[in-house]
C-alpha cells in the first residue's frame, strides 16, 4: 500500500516538474523576441533618420542633368532686343524669337521657320523685308560658329534656315521648306547624297548644287 502511494507521489512530481519545465521554456523564449524585437518608437527613428540621409544627399548631389540640357543661341536681325539668349533642349526658333521680344515690323517672316528646333551654340537671324539674304550669309562667311555652315564656303543643310537654304542656286522658297520638313520629319542627312530624298530634288537638280552643301 505504501509503495502504492510512493509511486503516486513520483509520478505528480515528474508530470509536475515537466510542467514547470514547459513554462521556463515559454517564457525564455518570449523573453528572446521581446529583447530582439526593435521597439515602434525605435522603428520611426530609424526611419527618420533614413529619410534624412537621403534629402540630404539630394542636397548635396544635386541634378545637372538640366543645366546639361540648356541650349544657348544668338539671336540676330529684325527682333526687338538682339542678343544670346539660354533655352532649355527642345527649343525652337519661336521660342528664341519671344525671349528676344519677338520680331519688328519690317521683318520678313518668310525667312525663318519658327517651327525649327534649335541646337547649342545656333545662330537665329531674322532678315528684314526687302533685305539681301546671299549678302547677309557672304558677309558673315568668317564666322566659323554659323550654322548654316557658310563657313567652310557651304550652306549646312543640316542647320540652315529657310533663308539660308535659298541662297543655294536653285532653291526657292517652297523647296527650302520641304527640306526643312523633311529634316524635322525624318532627321539629319546624313550625306550631301541624302537630300536627294526631299521631293522635288533629283540628280540633275543635285548634280548643280552638290559643291554649295554640306552636312558637317
Amino acid at each position: 500500500m505504501m509503495e502504492e502511494v510512493l509511486a503516486q507521489i513520483r509520478e505528480r512530481k515528474l508530470v509536475v516538474g515537466g510542467l514547470l519545465g514547459l513554462v521556463a521554456l515559454v517564457f525564455i523564449y518570449l523573453s528572446f523576441l521581446q529583447t530582439d524585437k526593435p521597439s515602434e518608437s525605435e522603428l520611426l527613428n530609424s526611419a527618420s533618420s533614413s529619410l534624412v540621409s537621403q534629402s540630404t544627399a539630394q542636397e548635396d548631389y544635386p541634378s545637372s542633368s538640366k543645366e546639361e540640357a540648356d541650349l544657348v543661341v544668338d539671336v540676330k536681325g529684325a527682333v526687338q532686343k538682339e542678343g544670346v539668349y539660354q533655352l532649355p533642349a527642345g527649343s525652337r526658333v519661336d521660342d528664341a524669337i519671344r525671349l528676344a521680344g519677338g520680331l519688328t515690323e519690317t521683318a520678313d517672316k518668310k525667312s525663318i521657320n519658327l517651327a525649327q528646333k534649335l541646337s547649342d551654340g545656333s545662330v537665329v537671324y531674322v532678315a528684314s523685308q526687302g533685305e539681301n539674304i546671299s549678302v547677309i550669309s557672304t558677309s558673315s562667311a568668317t564666322n566659323p560658329s554659323d550654322t548654316s555652315g557658310v563657313g567652310t564656303g557651304k550652306v549646312n543643310i543640316n542647320r540652315a534656315s529657310v533663308s539660308e537654304l535659298q541662297t543655294i542656286s536653285g532653291i526657292g522658297a517652297k523647296r527650302a521648306q520641304d527640306i526643312i520638313d523633311y529634316r524635322e520629319s525624318s532627321g539629319f542627312f546624313k550625306s550631301v547624297e541624302d537630300l536627294q530624298k526631299v521631293s522635288g530634288i533629283g540628280q540633275k537638280t543635285f548634280d548643280k548644287i552638290k559643291e554649295m552643301i554640306t552636312v558637317d
